[in-house]
């Protein structure tokens, strides 16, 4: 049965029916992010058994967050016009039907092949599940909440990740990592046409096909580029894609502000709200991901810490990231400015860096700590940014925003990488020992096995200096990171002002909805 009802009804609170679809949309989320760390523990022995090159480990590795990254908004412009739930159950039946051919892979070219389709089934996952929710919960605190335990799921998805792998290579072999996706995505067939329900924009224009290898064009270069900076430095080879991609970007925008049904319409920017909710959300990943570029190394490469000990103790500072989102969202429903709420979120994220800059070459509990600080404030910050952005945006173009959204913490992401990983990079190369080998100034793995290879005394000598070096590198990052967050703060106490729970959304066309 087809009706047709308002962007926000009044009263249209949701019930248990709702919450417990929300349930379900937390399944595929819950993997897609899994995916992305959960590669950690298992490409040791995927190399031992698939024996692949050193370019086809890296493509295994990276494959799917690129081609992820590359069609989140052509999968979420494609879900607005054909259906957000039939485009997240044709995801979910490419994403099991890929995990098990990745589970048996018995080839690289195989492996890498079934991670591009899952790739290409995350892409219609991830915008999918976040446009279901705008549209099932149009009560404005009850959207806050569902998008505050969707922010939880994802962050706390990627810590996890990695540490089930961990465990799942330990006692099985490497192709259960991809297996565990089959009964979620099994359930999700199962109950999604039951529980969700079916929603599109009823006049979405004819699909911009052009738009699709422009932007793609625009968001692959920059990211592939950006990612390779931090560990090869400023080089040509990798400074010309994001050139490149910059360059197909200005032309992917003005073919959206002259098409005639452009793939992002230009009118979402002109939401209050809209633009500084995915440039600060922005800012929020370049943060996640650039402290984590460090923490990962300073836990395993510092503290010597194995790779199951660094995953099992980066779990402690999930424990008040679970608090942050739901304390955000409790302050702004009781009337506090959302502005004021993400200004101390940045300021709360910004001491995180602060005590990131007071560590030794010892400090696991100052790190620790300052790893749950951090991650508590953006989690605040992402929590509100997503709320007032999916908000803000007409319900009709809810997988489009959120797809904007996620490919702007994916350039995020990338860009945290890229600008204090080299800042990190240039402080340990010029705090190591000018007699050091040259390979030992390159990278703090680089400098330890080159230690190892020397007699002992010289060894622990040139291994004390690199985890010094890498230490103050961290240090400098970590104060960069912060002067980033506090001038983001500052944008915030401006743009934000009267976001509150109550702003209201913009008015847009009236949506399909399928019962």
């Amino acid at each position: 049965m087809t009706n047709s009802t308002s962007t926000d009804s009044p009263g249209g609170r949701a019930g248990r029916r709702e919450w417990t679809a929300l349930c379900v949309l937390m399944l595929p989320l819950l993997l897609v992010s899994m995916d992305v760390s959960v590669l950690y523990f298992a490409i040791p022995a995927i190399s031992a058994d698939l024996e692949p090159t050193g370019t086809q480990q890296l493509w295994i590795f990276d494959i799917y967050a690129f081609v992820l990254a590359g069609l989140l908004m052509t999968m979420g412009s494609l879900g607005d016009r054909i259906g957000r739930r039939r485009l997240l159950l044709i995801g979910a039946a490419a994403f099991g039907a890929a995990s098990l051919v990745a589970a048996y892979a018995d080839s690289a070219e195989t492996l890498i092949a079934a991670r591009a389709v899952l790739g290409v089934g995350g892409a219609t996952l991830m915008p999918s599940t976040m446009a279901l929710l705008r549209t099932m919960f149009t009560d404005p605190a009850q959207r806050a909440k569902a998008i505050g335990i969707w922010s939880g799921v994802m962050t706390g998805g990627i810590a996890l990740g990695s540490v089930l792998s961990g465990v799942l290579v330990q006692y099985f072999w490497w192709g259960s990592v991809f297996l565990v996706n089959l009964p979620a995505m099994a359930l999700l067939l199962l109950l999604g046409p039951v529980l969700l329900p079916e929603s599109r924009n009823p006049e979405p224009g004819r699909f911009d096909l052009l738009s699709v290898p422009l932007s793609m064009a625009a968001v692959l270069p920059v990211i592939y580029g950006l990612k390779e900076i931090p560990s090869e430095g400023w080089h040509p080879r990798y400074v010309v894609p994001v050139t490149v991609g910059l360059l197909f970007a200005a032309l992917f925008v003005h073919r959206q502000r002259t098409a005639a049904s452009p793939m992002i319409p230009p009118a979402l920017f002109r939401g209050r709200g809209f633009a500084p909710a995915v440039l600060l959300n922005l800012v929020s990943a370049l943060a996640v991901i650039g402290s984590a570029f460090f923490t990962t190394q300073y836990l395993q490469s510092v503290l010597d810490k194995s790779a199951m000990e660094a995953a099992l103790w980066s779990l402690l500072p999930s424990v008040p990231i679970g608090l942050a989102a739901p304390a955000a969202t409790a302050l702004v429903q009781r009337g506090v400015d959302r502005a004021y709420v993400v200004t101390v979120g940045f300021a709360v994220a910004a001491a995180g860096f602060g005590m990131l800059a007071l560590t030794g070459t010892d400090s696991l509990w100052i790190v620790l700590a300052a790893c749950g600080v951090l991650a508590s404030g953006i989690v605040m910050v992402m929590s509100q940014m997503t709320d007032l952005a999916m908000g803000t945006a007409p319900v009709e173009q809810a997988g489009t925003a959120s797809a904007l959204l996620e490919t702007g913490q994916e350039f995020g992401g990338a860009l945290g990488m890229a600008a204090l990983g080299s800042i990190g990079t240039a402080l340990f190369r010029h705090g190591m020992p000018a007699s050091a080998p040259a390979e030992a100034h390159e990278t703090l793995g680089g400098a330890l096995a080159v230690a190892g290879r020397l007699p002992e005394r010289s060894g622990d000598a040139l291994a004390t200096a690199a985890r010094e070096a890498f230490t103050t590198g961290m240090h400098g990052a970590a104060i960069a990171g912060a002067a980033v967050l506090v001038v983001a703060a500052a944008a915030a106490a401006v743009t934000l002002r009267g976001t509150g729970a109550r702003h209201a959304p913009a008015a847009g066309a009236e949506m399909e909805t399928a019962a």
